[in-house]
């Protein structure tokens, strides 16, 4: 089955090359050289993958991308950009995209990325997770309901977050800098106890009385969500 592919480049040349080299290897391109005019593609169309340049007129590219994913958009995006410094590819990537590539790059290794997260894509299309597990403890995504053996337990929506994050990496310990960042968006620390009162809260539902604890506290390190201590 063709692919279609949206390229949003305002520089001709690297357009140019790009959509050439797509077209060669069996791809279908739209093109767009603003910000705006991307987003309305991006919006409208139905494409295998986006690739977006960082800096665009009429509209910024983190912006584009940002837009395009409060749409619930979930389409692959790499970003090129002539700007490979840290602080620029971790932008790129918390605004939403899969990839990011610094100019100037070679056709051969943009397409291994393409092809890498249509592959990916694929991947996480046929095994779409909907429900999480630990021995008889369960949470439902959907319904954002979690019970455990069958008796539900109500949480509170930073709990929820925090039980799902262990959840996604139980059998593994989990630091507190991994929490402050991944559940309370935190990337310093805060100098407050407030990990250790939602894992408290937390324990005190999941692992009442009698039961096999779950939650367990790894001294020094962190926490970790298994069946075994």
């Amino acid at each position: 089955m063709t692919k279609k592919i949206l390229v949003v480049e305002d520089d001709a040349t690297t357009a140019d090359y790009v959509t050439k080299g797509l077209v060669e290897n069996g791809y279908v391109v739209d093109r767009a050289a603003d910000g705006r005019e991307g987003l309305f593609h991006a919006l409208t169309g139905d494409y295998a993958a986006v690739i977006l340049d960082r800096m665009l007129p009429g509209m910024d590219g983190l912006a584009v991308l940002g837009a395009i994913r409060s749409a619930s958009i979930g389409t692959p995006v790499i970003i090129l950009s002539a700007v490979g410094s840290t602080n620029e590819r971790v932008k790129g990537l918390k605004a939403g995209s899969d990839d990011y590539l610094v100019k100037p790059f070679s056709f051969s290794e943009l397409l291994a990325r393409l092809e890498a997260l249509q592959r990916r894509g694929a991947a996480n299309a046929e095994a779409v997770v909907t429900a999480l597990t630990c021995g008889e403890l369960r949470m439902d995504l959907l319904t954002h309901r979690v019970e455990r053996a069958g008796a539900r337990i109500d949480l509170q929506p930073q709990e929820f977050r925090l039980l799902e994050f262990l959840l996604r990496n139980q059998g593994h310990v989990v630091t507190r800098t991994m929490l402050l960042e991944e559940v309370w968006d935190y990337h310093f620390d805060p100098g407050t106890n407030v990990i250790d009162v939602h894992i408290s809260r937390l324990r005190k539902k999941i692992d009442e009385a009698g039961r096999e604890p779950l939650l367990h506290t790894v001294r020094g390190v962190g926490y970790m969500l298994s069946e075994a201590a």
